[in-house]
């Protein structure tokens, strides 16, 4: 085999998720040729694969240290920098990979690139600069029609946003993020009807999908007890790669404010009680929480982001698992249960705070935030983002219903969206003594 076949079926072998033999083939290649930039190169995008982004980043680094011209090299490393939140470095390794691109569309990724961490900085004139720049070089670029999109929602330019997201869709008809947006921006236009013809339109041609059917029902106001499994695995399953990037693009704050209500009800932090984090994510909870507990658990329902929060580390044990069923199969495990951001995607909330309620020790307490909205204690409401709202009342009136007291609500903006602040409840109470 010859050293540039070598590689690309090293390449090959790293798409196909097969790590092991792309390794023994890199080995081999690199024993031969230990110098070469574009094998450090693959055995880098290799130990990204095995999860080891350090090791990763240097691979690239010292490859492009022999070959600085390599376009596509400063792109991955980019891309990598992301990932391990250096995102001025990122953006420097983006601006090299636009430098060193020969013409054509080849700089169009890192441009598109650029934008979304312009995006993500709140630079909506820039991010729009700039994706059209990409698709100038790449008129059927997808992604970069996608990021115009936004820029262009984030600066009220609706109906523009709409046109470029519909540009986005057309071009990868299957792209989840691109296809609900444009629907969802259609429903800030007020055109509704047309918001359930293109929900209907896209159910009739993926019959059974679990996000189209979830959003279509919040369309029609027919809202279901919650979110389903279906639709919760695969939307933040798709999303577990970038869900940290987009939620620090929002301003997300929801891990914080859940921490703060802890350290008011358990005070300094002694590492003495059992926590579980119900709808954990990514982790973002486990550096917060780990203070206060001598075991951390954490649940999810999205491998993706399983996989994410154990990369992050700082819990005991990860379980794949609906968060109610969970809890209550736990009975009298823990001392706190939280939840950051989850009980949005159900509805009513009695049978979730009953299974907390189970699920704790006496005396033992709940943490969490929900999106708000004014009513009694029957209200809640699924929006066209695919969450809940709820009234306080209604939150009140199921940890009651729970067994608990002390309860305390109180106003909060877990993140923004739209350009806009998400309003919010967090909520905070104790088991009552029987």
């Amino acid at each position: 085999m010859t050293h540039a076949a070598a590689l690309a079926q090293a390449a090959a072998l790293i798409k196909a998720q097969k790590l092991d033999a792309a390794g023994e083939l890199l080995d081999r290649v690199l024993e031969a040729a230990p110098a070469d930039p574009d094998a450090l190169h693959c055995q880098g995008l290799l130990r990204h694969a095995q999860g080891r982004s350090n090791e990763s980043i240097a691979l690239i680094g010292r490859s492009l240290t022999l070959q600085p011209a390599h376009s596509g090299a400063w792109n991955n490393l980019g891309n990598l920098l992301v990932e391990t939140g250096r995102i001025d470095d990122a953006m420097l390794a983006y601006g090299n990979s636009v430098s060193f691109a020969k013409g054509g569309d080849e700089g169009a990724d890192a441009m598109s690139n650029i934008a979304s961490l312009e995006r993500r900085k709140g630079h909506w004139q820039a991010a729009e600069r700039v994706s059209r720049q990409a698709i100038e070089l790449r008129p059927e670029f997808s992604e970069a029609w996608y990021n115009l999109s936004i820029a262009l929602m984030e600066q009220g330019r609706i109906h523009e946003s709409v046109i470029a997201n519909s540009r986005a869709v057309l071009l990868q008809p299957r792209n989840l993020s691109a296809r609900s947006q444009v629907i969802r921006a259609l429903e800030l236009l007020g055109e509704h009807e047309q918001a359930l013809v293109m929900y209907r339109e896209w159910l009739a041609e993926d019959p059974g999908n679990p996000v189209v059917t979830h959003l279509l029902a919040a369309c029609e106001g027919q809202a279901p007890a919650r979110a389903s499994d279906g639709y919760v695995e695969t939307v933040f399953d798709s999303y577990a790669g970038s869900f940290d990037a987009s939620l620090e693009k929002l301003h997300y704050r929801a891990p914080e404010l859940v921490a703060q209500a802890v350290q008011e009800m358990h005070g300094a932090p002694a590492a003495s009680l059992a926590v579980v984090d119900a709808g954990c994510g990514t982790g973002l909870c486990a550096p917060l929480l780990r203070p206060w507990a001598a075991h951390l658990a954490g649940c999810d329902l999205s491998v993706g982001m399983l996989q994410r929060a154990e990369q992050r580390g700082g819990y005991d044990v990860l379980h794949k698992a609906e968060l109610t069923h969970y809890l209550y199969t736990q009975p009298g495990r823990f001392d706190l249960v939280i939840s950051a951001d989850t009980l949005c995607y159900f509805g009513d909330l009695h049978e979730v705070l009953a299974a907390a309620a189970r699920a704790l020790r006496p005396a033992g307490g709940v943490a969490f935030t929900v999106e708000a909205m004014p009513g009694g204690q029957d209200d809640f409401r699924l929006e066209g983002s695919g969450r809940y709202r709820h009234a306080a009342a209604h939150v009140e009136a199921c940890l009651a219903a729970a067994g608990f007291g002390a309860v305390r609500i109180e106003p909060i903006v877990p993140r923004r969206e739209a350009g806009q602040d998400v309003q919010g409840w967090l909520a905070s109470a104790r088991l009552s003594a029987h």
